[in-house]
């Protein structure tokens, strides 16, 4: 698995992510969840995540939790100034299962898993990279 994250003129990575595998449910009723909060603040997100009804949102709260802790710990960034640029689920393996039906049968129940990723990005760190950017896009390429 390959990390892709932006690296800004600071040489400090702008956005963290969290990886949660094999989590049981369809990945219908995981997207149902993750477009809702797609692009909210941290904190917002945590608010809108426990006031939910759905089963879906307890292992994204907990994913999100996670991705916050990685940021905060490992690149020491600011939980407030966090959002989610980019939660995406897509499919896993399902699980084949038997069910035992009557006179001595069973039929096969195919349980469904998905895989979610969760990325955070750090505002204050991407507006200065498009600061600096900027800067070097008039000093070098408009200056020739």
């Amino acid at each position: 698995m390959t990390n892709k994250t932006k690296y800004n003129a600071y040489k400090r990575y702008t956005s963290v992510y969290a990886l949660g595998q094999h989590i049981g449910m369809s990945a219908h009723k995981a997207r149902r969840v993750i477009d809702r909060i797609r692009g909210s603040s941290y904190e917002e997100t945590l608010m809108i995540l426990e006031l939910m009804p759905y089963r879906a949102c307890y292992p994204i709260f907990k994913l999100i939790y996670s991705a916050a802790a990685n940021a905060s710990h490992n690149r020491g960034f600011n939980k407030a100034n966090l959002i989610i640029s980019k939660a995406e689920v897509n499919e896993g393996t399902a699980m084949k299962r038997l069910k035992p039906r009557a006179r001595g049968r069973s039929y096969s129940i195919k349980r469904p898993t998905c895989h979610i990723t969760i990325v955070l990005k750090d505002i204050t760190l991407v507006e200065k990279t498009k600061y600096t950017d900027r800067m070097f896009r008039d000093k070098y390429l408009m200056a020739g």
